[in-house]
């Protein structure tokens, strides 16, 4: 699921600021990256990871 957030992510951030309204677009554009949305799923995912049940490091 954190993968699919990731790609996610990259393929629709070329389009974040333009509502497009078509179906048919590039899946990967070279001009994709990774944003802030990304970054912080990555900081969730790890702290969930290391997080213990008693609190503790």
């Amino acid at each position: 699921m954190l993968w699919g957030a990731i790609v996610s992510d990259i393929v629709g951030a070329v389009y974040e600021f333009d509502n497009i309204k078509t179906k048919d677009f590039t899946l990967f554009s070279e001009h994709g990256f990774i944003t802030d949305d990304s970054c912080m799923t990555i900081a969730v995912a790890d702290a969930l990871m290391r997080w213990r049940r008693d609190g503790g490091d």
